[in-house]
């Protein structure tokens, strides 16, 4: 039964805290399997946190049979999630009198939740606007690019074709544009069964390929990860897009040679995507140790338009959460200087309900 459970749970002795038992939920919230978790006690997972050793000692000593507390959570060093977590904790006697059991989960999973829906209906009128406004410029766009080539053939000077050039290749270039905004909702989404492994594979050997020194990308892989139902073109796309904008943001440690990108996978257990409950799901981290995203761009760079680098069309990571999401998934980034992460969550599904 607590396998099942959506939060975190882990059992361990009253006497020496050692854990006897560990969740999926609490596997993925540790971001440890329970194979590297046995042998270790309460204190090693979450430090010497005073009010909950107090909880702890209120339970061996039989003054109550549960307490509940909000506080803050201690990760192991060198996990992926925040140092911190502010979490609900609930510590409760068993039947047993030599076991206690733990719970805990995010104060803020609700209000993530909720900002989730909010960010995504934004972006999602967001991007119908700018499908809409695609739509109004094509056509005048295509009658402006025809009447510069006519006028360019009826110019007496070839000095002043220089001019018809200029709005031809403007023309093209925003045309270009105009074809990026559609692209997503042009083409059929295509359902197959394939290795995530091998998609990143991909993405990563051409990567380095316009990288070829300075860059390092390190291959972090649950090789265990069962095949993903989806598009396999249009993930190749959404992490190429994610990881080719990293490459760029390291101009400068690709210089002195210390760039580095990581791709770890690994699976996630009963998690929520849209209010919707999965019992496993795909995580993949594009983790960086770049400049970090600008702190005034942060909330919005899943925005059409909205790019942290001079000359950026603001497109690619929003065609990378668009693709994302038509397989039913979540997308975020976390960024400070010296590390950039974007967590994707694919749910894994069956044929039918993938199609």
């Amino acid at each position: 039964m607590l396998d099942q459970m959506p939060n975190a749970i882990v059992v361990f002795e009253a006497e020496n805290q050692q854990l006897v038992y560990v969740n999926p939920a609490a596997e993925s919230a540790l971001d440890l399997s329970r194979k590297s978790l046995e042998g270790q006690s309460v204190h090693d997972l979450f430090g010497d946190n005073r009010a909950l050793n107090g909880m702890i000692n209120d339970i061996k000593q039989g003054h109550v049979m549960a307490q509940r507390q909000e506080m803050v959570l201690h990760s192991l060093p060198g996990s992926i999630h925040q140092d911190s977590i502010p979490a609900h904790v609930v510590i409760a006697a068993l039947e047993d009198p030599t076991l206690i059991m733990m719970e805990w989960f995010p104060i803020d999973q609700q209000l993530r939740s909720e900002r989730d829906e909010r960010v995504t209906q934004q972006v999602e009128a967001n991007k119908q606007l700018m499908r809409n406004l695609a739509h109004e410029i094509k056509n005048p766009l295509g009658g402006i690019r025809g009447a510069a080539q006519l006028l360019e053939f009826e110019l007496p000077e070839k000095g002043l074709r220089e001019y018809t050039q200029v709005i031809i290749k403007e023309s093209d270039r925003l045309q270009t544009l105009v074809d990026r905004l559609l692209a997503p909702h042009r083409k059929a989404h295509v359902v197959e069964s394939f290795n995530v492994h091998e998609a990143l594979e991909r993405v990563r050997s051409l990567v380095l390929a316009e990288f070829p020194k300075g860059l390092r990308i390190i291959r972090n892989y649950d090789t265990s990860l069962p095949d993903i139902m989806g598009d396999r073109e249009q993930l190749i796309q959404a992490v190429l897009n994610i990881v080719h904008n990293a490459a760029q943001a390291l101009s400068e440690e690709i210089s002195q040679g210390t760039a580095q990108i990581e791709l770890k996978t690994r699976v996630a257990r009963s998690v929520t995507i849209a209010k919707k409950r999965y019992k496993l799901a795909m995580d993949l981290h594009v983790i960086d140790n770049g400049p970090g995203i600008p702190k005034e761009i942060i909330d919005r760079i899943f925005f059409p338009l909205v790019s942290g680098r001079e000359g950026g069309s603001g497109l690619g990571l929003t065609l990378a959460q668009t693709f994302v999401q038509q397989h039913q998934g979540y997308i975020a980034c976390d960024s400070r200087p010296g590390r950039t992460v974007f967590h994707i969550q694919i749910p894994y599904r069956n044929r039918e309900r993938a199609s």
